[in-house]
């Protein structure tokens, strides 16, 4: 959670700063998110690659476990698509792109932001922190109610890293390795998935 409170408190140092002139736009000769998309990406794959866990995890999938992922990807854009035709506030691709984010909200707001505008990439932040924070404190009752890979769903792909501590504890080390490699399918999933997304959804 701590993590979270530094992203907003830098988002809203931000706001400010270009709110009283001091935006550092100026500085680069096209959109900073680009290149912030860039460096972000890279760290992801460094942050994946240099995790010694993560490759362990790989090598003991099995089709049981490749179904955790593709379960969180098709509840969640399901869930977009019933907030869409419950609402009718947002276009049925920003809402499914949003929810694309799978609690990864550093990396969907900025892509979001780039392919549409900064208004959507400030709601997929919200939102996507919002799902994180729920998972770190919801998941006892998550787990009580709808069973030990609930939390793993909530928490999308942040299950892999900030709510991995958590899950352990309520669900048992033994759906660790099944967050986390959930959690990393997810995270490489975001930006295609969104891309996807604004590519072949018209409403």
């Amino acid at each position: 959670m701590r993590g979270s409170l530094i992203i907003v408190s830098f988002f809203v140092a931000g706001l400010f700063s270009a709110l009283y002139g001091f935006s550092l736009i100026s500085l680069f000769k096209s959109d900073p998110s680009v290149y912030a998309l860039y460096l972000l990406m890279f760290l992801v794959g460094v942050g994946i690659g240099s995790d010694s866990h993560v490759w362990t995890v790989l090598k003991r999938i099995n089709f049981e476990i490749l179904l955790v992922p593709c379960c969180v990807i098709v509840g969640t854009l399901l869930g977009a698509a019933f907030y869409f035709f419950l609402t009718n506030e947002l276009p049925l691709a920003d809402a499914l792109a949003i929810g694309s984010g799978f609690g990864y909200y550093s990396l969907s707001s900025i892509v979001i932001s780039k392919i549409r505008n900064e208004t959507l990439g400030t709601m997929a932040l919200i939102s996507n922190i919002s799902r994180e924070i729920f998972t770190l404190i919801a998941t006892p009752i998550l787990v009580k109610f709808f069973g030990k890979l609930s939390p793993i769903a909530s928490g999308g792909a942040t299950s892999m890293d900030t709510t991995l501590p958590v899950i352990a504890k309520f669900s048992g080390r033994e759906y660790a390795v099944i967050s986390v490699f959930s959690g990393v399918v997810l995270t490489i999933l975001v930006p295609f998935i969104i891309t996807l997304i604004y590519r072949f959804v018209s409403l």
